[in-house]
């Protein structure tokens, strides 16, 4: 697992499951600064695909005493995360747009993260930049 500024980011092989991610990425989210009491430390709910509908993930995300809502395969509809999806896929475009992102060419992990961290900076200076001028 290797950190960017304050989130994280795991690399994993283009022939890996996403369910195999999830335990990571939640493992990896920092402590958040709460105006009262203590650091949060995890999430309060978290919103998934059907790539993700497994009872063991489940389970864990109940031990964890973080509320899901994983749609079930067969018999719901991803189109209910629709809203709350779309904010993952429209940043995952705008970091796809770096065309040294799109396909890996780097052979090292630390190359490919370092450029990923420019990558967010530009996003973020791009749409904090918009944000100003309205």
């Amino acid at each position: 697992m290797a950190t960017v500024g304050t989130s994280s980011l795991d690399i994993f092989g283009a022939n890996t499951p996403d369910s195999l991610g999830l335990q990571p990425l939640v493992r990896g989210i920092p402590p958040i600064r709460s105006r009262r009491g203590p650091r949060r430390r995890r999430p309060d709910k978290l919103h998934a695909d059907k790539g993700y509908d497994y009872d063991h993930l489940r389970r864990w995300l109940r031990r964890r005493r973080i509320r899901h809502r994983l749609a079930r395969k067969g018999i719901e509809s991803s189109q209910r995360l629709g809203r709350h999806r779309w904010v993952v896929e429209r940043t995952v475009s705008w970091v796809a747009g770096c065309r040294r992102l799109h396909c890996r060419y780097e052979r090292a992990a630390e190359h490919f993260l370092a450029f990923v961290g420019i990558a967010a900076a530009l996003i973020g200076y791009r749409r904090l930049e918009t944000l100003l001028r309205a």
